[in-house]
């Protein structure tokens, strides 16, 4: 005979506490692969109907999963993988070029057409004691090449996470699915609606983000091109993978650009080019995403930028996605709540 759990209420209690405690450790087991998760997350709702076209010619299973598993990696981790080599070959040509004799000279020249920018420089290198500075540089470039190792390892293996992970959601989205619900302390209908909702939100913010750096991506090419910089349509490409990065990522490849052809003697592109960066390309991000996403998410274009950078703010790269996730499941449950409270009798 089991005993009733309410006439142990100190059981109850213990109980509710070893189970807050174990989803806590199990939280911060998987803190680590929480990029790994989202993307897989992400990926496998994006690439959804072309999952189903490719399910109905090959059927549901492990083969179907892997063919998919392999098209990603050709569509997606590969060009990355080249674009990422073809920036690194490039930014080291940018600055042999920048060491070039032809570029010192020219930098030289415009320090000797401005005398008074040229005397303010000379005052703070004089003012540094070039062999401790040396040894600092050295030693936190040392630091920075350790750490930009440690991060290309885990790198590898959050892709190799999240591509394990995107195989069983592939093949195992029912049970996924299913096992979901079964977390939800919700009606069947509420807990439908509500996942609906998130998968809504998180095809919309995914596509909504990739259109966006699409276009901030094309119009930065078309000023590369324009202007005459070397190798625009990298650029442009490059453009576009950072301005998956709201608010900032595309300003991380056009200023340092702007700032190459000053140097290099071509201030008024670079003035064309900082302007239509700043302008243009940046804004489009800011104005334009709300506009467009916020529909879908039905929520307001200022809920939407803010839930975005608020996100980015408290978690990382993922707060693109956990942002505006969680806006949405906190307006889906209070509609659960409101819908609640309307059905009961006063």
């Amino acid at each position: 005979m089991q005993a009733n759990p309410e006439a142990y209420p100190w059981r109850q209690i213990t109980m509710f506490l070893i189970t807050l405690g174990v989803l806590v450790l199990c939280a911060l087991v998987l803190r680590p692969f929480l990029v790994a998760i989202i993307g897989a997350i992400v990926i496998a709702i994006i690439t959804e109907r072309p999952y189903f076209w490719l399910a109905n010619k090959l059927g549901h299973g492990s083969f179907c999963a892997a063919i998919a598993l392999v098209l990603v990696i050709l569509s997606i981790i590969v060009p990355v993988f080249f674009l990422g080599h073809s920036v690194s070959e490039q930014l080291g040509n940018l600055i042999a070029n920048l060491r070039s004799e032809q570029t010192q000279m020219k930098i030289a020249d415009y320090f000797n057409r401005h005398p008074l920018l040229a005397e303010r420089v000379r005052a703070i290198t004089d003012n540094i004691d070039l062999p401790t500075t040396a040894r600092s540089a050295a030693a936190a470039i040392g630091s920075r090449f350790a750490a930009l190792i440690g991060r290309s390892v885990e790198a590898i293996t959050q892709i190799v996470a999240m591509l394990f992970i995107l195989f069983f959601l592939y093949r195992d989205r029912e049970i996924a699915g299913r096992f979901a619900r079964s977390l939800l302390p919700l009606e069947e209908g509420e807990a439908d609606a509500f996942l609906s909702r998130l998968r809504g939100t998180i095809y919309a913010t995914a596509l909504g983000r990739l259109a966006i750096a699409a276009l901030q991506g094309t119009l930065a090419g078309l000023a590369f091109w324009v202007l005459g910089v070397p190798n625009a349509f990298l650029w442009a490409t490059l453009t576009g993978v950072m301005a998956m990065v709201p608010a900032f990522g595309a300003i991380l490849v056009w200023t340092p650009i702007a700032l190459y052809l000053g140097f290099s003697g071509s201030w008024v592109k670079a003035g064309l080019l900082a302007v239509w960066g700043g302008g243009v390309v940046s804004l489009v991000d800011n104005f334009l995403y709300p506009v467009l996403v916020g529909p879908h998410l039905r929520q307001h274009s200022v809920a939407v930028l803010l839930s975005i950078l608020g996100g980015i703010a408290l978690f990382g790269i993922t707060g693109i996605v956990l942002g505006p996730l969680t806006f949405a499941a906190a307006a889906t449950l209070l509609d659960i709540w409101r819908a609640r409270s309307q059905t009961q009798p006063a």
